[in-house]
């Protein structure tokens, strides 16, 4: 038994040993673990990337759009019926005003001329006939050689006879009216933009034969919002820039709608575009551009400090020598400027990124040196510019 006391308690002892030599082992691996992993460095900017937020006035970009229209147009049309014998222009061809275009055939309007002239000069005669036999009855009545009911009956004659004169002649007008609309007649000056019959085919009334634009000065029609159309006033500049055309117009506001667009909150504006050269086309689709000075003081960032997914404007700022995510309330841009009002969500004094860069964490520490080479980011060591 004794024996068997002593066993025991040298398996407890080396029990104890065991487990002593098993801490140790662990805290050195601890030990050795905690030197492997030091803490991490400050981000370092250099003063060219963080900048504080500026006063400035943010000049105000107004765009609208649309296809360029000829405001001075003309359909010619047929006045008459009857074929077409000539049509001496084509689509494309430089027209005068009053220049002749073509004709129409009107021979059977030429022979209603003849007749009405005929029954015109038939009408002379009864009106001759009618006031030679009044002044006779005249005469006779004096001397009371005839009834008055009979001068009366000549006097009624002479009327009849004048107002068949009356209406012959008006015929006869009719008549060298419509032979005259036989001939088409440019009522501008410009450009035959659409051809809409041949000769040679049969014309009815007021058929359209020819489309005229007058190119020297086109118009653009837009809309802008009714919280920007109190900053409009008609006479105003505006740069256009058309397709297919390098360098920018200039044009300006020559009116403003009264009222917004049924079912929209648009207010249409057009503007006038001079094209003196005909350098531009009607139907060119353009885009037009109106800046606005801003004399308002705003709180303003580089466009570049913003981050952030689309719809929720965020910018990285430096507090307390770390790294902080702001969300932001965004006011007016200046595309040209590259700079972006801040209204919410900043101090004025911040430290902001100006640049953006990748593998930035929050509360990651982070301090601004006085050094001109770019300092390594996070995750690539290089800014993204």
């Amino acid at each position: 038994m004794r024996r068997a006391g002593w066993l025991a308690g040298g398996a407890v002892v080396l029990a104890v040993a065991a487990a002593l030599v098993a801490a140790k082992v662990t805290g050195a691996g601890s030990a050795a673990s905690d030197k492997q992993t030091p803490p991490e460095p400050a981000l370092e900017f250099t003063s060219r990337e963080v900048v504080r937020p500026v006063l400035a006035g943010l000049p105000l970009t107004l765009e609208f759009s649309g296809a360029l229209v000829a405001p001075r147009s003309a359909v010619l049309r047929a006045k008459t019926a009857g074929t077409l014998i000539e049509l001496a222009v084509g689509e494309g061809s430089r027209v005068k005003a009053g220049q002749v275009l073509g004709r129409i055939d009107l021979a059977d309007i030429d022979s209603r001329v003849a007749e009405r002239a005929a029954t015109l000069e038939s009408a002379r005669a009864q009106l001759a006939q009618a006031e030679r036999v009044h002044s006779s009855n005249q005469r006779l009545a004096d001397q009371q050689f005839i009834s008055p009911n009979a001068l009366d009956a000549s006097r009624s004659a002479l009327d009849a006879a004048r107002a068949g004169l009356a209406a012959a002649q008006a015929q006869l007008t009719t008549a060298r009216l419509a032979r005259r609309d036989g001939t088409l007649v440019a009522p501008i000056a410009g450009l035959v933009a659409k051809r809409q019959a041949l000769p040679g085919e049969k014309l009815a009334v007021e058929q359209p034969v020819l489309t005229l634009v007058d190119l020297a000065q086109l118009e653009l029609a837009g809309s802008v919002g009714t919280h920007e159309v109190a900053l409009l006033a008609p006479g105003q500049a505006v740069h256009v820039r058309v397709e297919g055309v390098e360098a920018a117009v200039e044009g300006r506001i020559d009116r403003i709608a009264p009222a917004a667009e049924p079912g929209t909150r648009a207010i249409g504006v057009t503007v006038v575009v001079p094209n003196r050269d005909e350098r531009l086309r009607a139907g060119q689709f353009a885009v037009a551009r109106l800046t606005l000075p801003d004399a308002t003081p705003r709180l303003t960032v580089p466009l570049a400090a913003l981050a952030g997914p689309p719809g929720q404007a965020q910018v990285w700022a430096i507090e307390g020598g770390a790294l902080a995510l702001r969300s932001v309330t965004l006011g007016r841009r200046d595309e040209a400027g590259g700079r972006v009002e801040i209204l919410t969500g900043l101090a004025p004094d911040a430290q902001v990124l100006a640049l953006r860069f990748d593998g930035l964490r929050e509360g990651r520490a982070a301090k601004v040196v006085e050094r001109a080479a770019a300092i390594a980011s996070a995750a690539s060591g290089a800014p993204l510019r």
